[in-house]
């Protein structure tokens, strides 16, 4: 046989299954290249999303180191605050135990003396404590108010020169000396004075300071006190 005779011509069965395997062929490649892109994009997303779930994250630690300290919340006006309030609260205690140890006092003068002492107590305490933190000393009876035995006025916070409602040597042996209503009347009078002084410097605390805290007790002080000062006239009205 010659090999022109061996030779077969292809059918058209045949070229139709070539074309066939081609296009299957093609395809597979599209949805191969298309996989590849799908992944990609899936990765690059993924990426974006760990990037923007990173930054509320770094935003948040540099809020925190960014923080100031609680003892660098104050200025020089909260240390005189409470350097001066402190001898204040402390004057207004002692006129109240010298009212709630006498007799024939009214029982709502005794009862107000009682609130005074129990409410200025752990004031004191508190204004303390801030001094410590601050780093700041008590005052001194040598370089205080004027009013209060050795004290020759302190400078630096507006209107504390003039002793705010302090009172003197004279005025709390008057008070020690007086008997019955007259001591119930005289408590009233120099407490009132006494009170409004402390109003004065709560307002300029609550003017010029700085620590939350201080602030906060300052406008506490100015309600608390004008509230009593009110009750006080009332008292004294009746007496």
């Amino acid at each position: 046989m010659s090999t022109r005779e061996a030779y077969t011509e292809p059918s058209q069965n045949d070229d139709k299954s070539h074309t066939g395997r081609c296009q299957a062929g093609g395809v597979k490649k599209t949805l191969m290249m298309t996989a590849a892109l799908v992944a990609a994009a899936v990765t690059l997303g993924a990426c974006g999303t760990s990037t923007t779930s990173a930054g509320p994250s770094a935003s948040t630690a540099t809020t925190t180191t960014t923080q100031p300290a609680t003892s660098a919340e104050h200025n020089h006006a909260d240390e005189m605050f409470a350097q001066m309030m402190i001898p204040h609260h402390q004057q207004a205690i002692e006129m109240s135990d010298m009212v709630l140890g006498k007799q024939g006092v009214d029982p709502k003068v005794i009862a107000l003396a009682t609130q005074i002492k129990a409410a200025q107590g752990p004031e004191i305490q508190q204004m303390q404590g801030w001094l410590t933190q601050w780093g700041a000393t008590a005052m001194s009876p040598s370089s205080g108010m004027p009013g209060m035995p050795g004290m020759s006025g302190m400078p630096g916070m507006p209107g504390m020169q003039t002793g705010q409602g302090m009172m003197s040597e004279q005025d709390m042996a008057a008070l020690q000396n007086a008997q019955g209503v007259a001591a119930s009347k005289l408590f009233l009078t120099q407490m009132i004075a006494h009170h409004q002084g402390a109003i004065t410097m709560a307002e300029t605390e609550i003017k010029t300071g700085q620590s939350p805290a201080a602030v906060a007790l300052a406008n506490s002080i100015k309600t608390s006190q004008q509230r009593e000062i009110d009750t006080m006239k009332t008292l004294l009205g009746s007496l």
